[in-house]
């Protein structure tokens, strides 16, 4: 494989080639597209040839190479960071990062998504203990204030790399015998099925921009009010039992959602918006009918 450098200075020669060339393979650059995204487009043409952790070239090669200045090209680097492309450590450089995983709109759970993706998902069981429902929760749950409800705080990761945080809700009466160790043998939904005879066939989420908090970003390993995303989903059986209420805060660096868009024709042939599903990892939405998340606690 080339090394970034080498990669890089082809990248230039394409850009530097003129209109009127006679090559077919080159088309030049719209007129209203600025310095920057052009930096940006030739830095991740770079990022899509190197292996993940790879360092990229200094700024000063950067930038002498793709004839920008300095403070052009740290603003497309600056973005590049934010997005996920690249990450930055004090004293290293400037690294290739990882993909972002597709947070999948279907009823699909954490463990199943990563297998599916050939990485390995573990889970870590931070905290266990049972509480009183009380109002709020026994409003989300259907149960009464005095019910007995499992309170599970875990770590989700794959391939050993912190993912999200979760906090499980379930009445005990749900899951008697319930135990740490249970959790983080594998999937809570496989769980549920196996040893209790709960199948979860639908529910109801929310997702929201957020930040993290002081404990959240030690959990996860991120800077303190990193990107993140916030689930909040109640899930039901196949009977229409409630069964869990779930609260997840997944790395805005590490995913991203993703959504089909269609029009959905009326009877009376009027145009429809309406959203469905594609691809990715845990929480689960089909935006018509708000149907299952296998996000969070469905592992």
């Amino acid at each position: 494989m080339s090394s970034g450098i080498d990669h890089l200075q082809q990248v230039c020669i394409r850009s530097a080639r003129t209109s009127f060339e006679d090559n077919d393979r080159y088309v030049p650059a719209p007129a209203h597209v600025t310095k920057q995204s052009e930096v940006v487009d030739s830095v991740l043409d770079l990022i899509e040839r190197l292996p993940v952790g790879k360092a990229i070239p200094s700024e000063r090669q950067l930038s002498a190479m793709l004839g920008v200045s300095r403070p052009t090209l740290r603003a497309a680097l600056d973005g590049l960071v934010r997005d996920g492309y690249l990450v930055r450590r004090q004293g290293s450089g400037t690294f290739v990062g990882r993909p972002k995983i597709a947070q999948e709109l279907t009823v699909t759970s954490f463990s199943e998504d990563m297998r599916r993706r050939g990485m390995v998902p573990t889970s870590r069981t931070l905290e266990l203990r049972v509480i009183s429902a009380g109002a709020r929760l026994g409003q989300l749950l259907h149960v009464s204030p005095s019910e007995p409800i499992v309170v599970v705080r875990r770590l989700r990761l794959a391939d050993g790399d912190t993912m999200a945080i979760e906090t499980l809700h379930v009445p005990q009466a749900l899951v008697p015998g319930l135990a740490a160790k249970d959790l983080d043998r594998g999937s809570f939904y496989s769980l549920l099925e196996t040893r209790y005879g709960i199948v979860v066939a639908s529910g109801i989420q929310t997702i929201e921009p957020t930040v993290t908090s002081e404990e959240e970003s030690a959990a996860l390993n991120v800077p303190l009010h990193s990107p993140a995303f916030l689930f909040q989903r109640t899930s039901r059986s196949q009977t229409g039992e409630i069964v869990e209420s779930v609260r997840s805060i997944y790395r805005g660096d590490r995913y991203k959602l993703v959504t089909e868009l269609f029009q959905n024709m009326g009877r009376d042939g009027a145009a429809r918006s309406a959203t469905h599903g594609v691809a990715g990892q845990g929480a689960d939405i089909d935006h018509r009918r708000l149907t299952v998340a296998g996000e969070g606690g469905g592992t």
